[in-house]
């Protein structure tokens, strides 16, 4: 896959191609689906895939304080859109200037110019342009001007729900995690290098391994049975805290910290994945370390007890 940083990039696409367009936060199966489509439609046409989002998220630009939790960072974000059948992934910085084109520049200065696009596939409820003002609508009738086709992405239902971030987001937020794994079309996970961290686990016999979520807000909180993946087969088992750390520190850098059971080993510096299962509980302040490790403890038992009643996880 060929990463392209805005419109002045050698890695566009530079005789046609087919795309989407939309945030892909998540990567879902709805995702997923349509750039299967895309497969498709650029195998019959000879074009390449191309998948254009934007960083930050419009909605992250416009109202940052307000703006709902990310479902993944834009690093995972590539690396997921990197494992499907996409040929270029173009990465628009959504700035005041792209907030203030107008529907038609932004039709023929991306899709027409920069992209030289034949087939679009796109959701009816898709808004661009100056104050929202370029719709399907709009497209429909620029494809027939300028000589691309443009085709609605078809719902993905998955147990009676339509499959959106949205809806994963929900989800995640109140700890449905089976739920979230059926529309992810995989648990969910966070990815991101081991840093050093205060140690302070090491001193009460739990010690973690440490990842900087580098956001201001996550769709999980809590204590979590999880598998980390990234040091060999099988995936260890663990339990994760996702929080500010309210017994040890209470700052506002949100941390993961994972307890690997039975393992042993120096993870500082490396890459991981951490798949959430099933939350064990809240985050909540103890009023002392002794109080905190026997409520680990517990958390481990429970860990335990969830990986050995569900099929093709880990034994523990």
């Amino acid at each position: 896959m060929k990463l392209a940083l805005g419109l002045q990039s050698q890695h566009l696409p530079s005789q046609g191609c087919v795309a989407t367009i939309g945030n892909f936060d998540g990567v879902h199966l709805g995702h997923r689906a349509v750039i299967e489509r895309l497969r498709s439609e650029g195998e019959r046409l000879n074009l390449p895939v191309c998948v254009v989002i934007f960083e930050p998220q419009p909605r992250e630009f416009f109202d940052p304080e307000q703006a709902p939790p990310r479902l993944m960072r834009l690093r995972e974000k590539v690396d997921r859109l990197s494992e499907l059948p996409v040929d270029h992934l173009l990465i628009l910085r959504f700035n005041q200037a792209l907030a203030q084109m107008s529907p038609e520049a932004f039709i023929k200065t991306i899709l027409v110019d920069a992209l030289t696009l034949r087939y679009l596939v796109i959701g009816d409820d898709f808004r661009f342009g100056r104050q929202r003002a370029g719709d399907f609508n709009r497209l429909l009738t620029a494809g027939s001007e300028h000589g691309f086709e443009v085709v609605d992405t078809a719902s993905v239902m998955v147990e009676g729900e339509r499959v959106s971030s949205t809806l994963i987001r929900e989800a995640l937020i109140q700890g449905q995690l089976e739920r979230a794994a059926r529309l992810l079309g995989k648990p969910y996970e966070v990815c991101g290098r081991v840093i050093h961290g205060q140690k302070r686990g090491r001193t009460i016999g739990f010690p973690t391994a440490n990842l900087l979520l580098q956001r201001k807000n996550t769709p999980v909180h809590g204590v979590f049975a999880v598998t980390m993946r990234g040091l060999g087969e099988p995936p260890i088992p663990g339990v994760a805290n996702v929080g500010v750390r309210p017994t040890v520190t209470g700052s506002e850098t949100i941390l993961l910290e994972t307890h690997l059971l039975d393992f042993k080993g120096d993870l500082y510096g490396k890459r991981v994945e951490v798949e959430f299962h099933s939350k064990l509980r809240e985050e909540r302040r103890f009023k002392d370390l002794l109080a905190l490790k026997a409520q680990i403890e517990l958390d481990i038992i429970a860990a335990r007890a969830f990986f050995a009643g569900v099929t093709n996880h880990p034994s523990v």
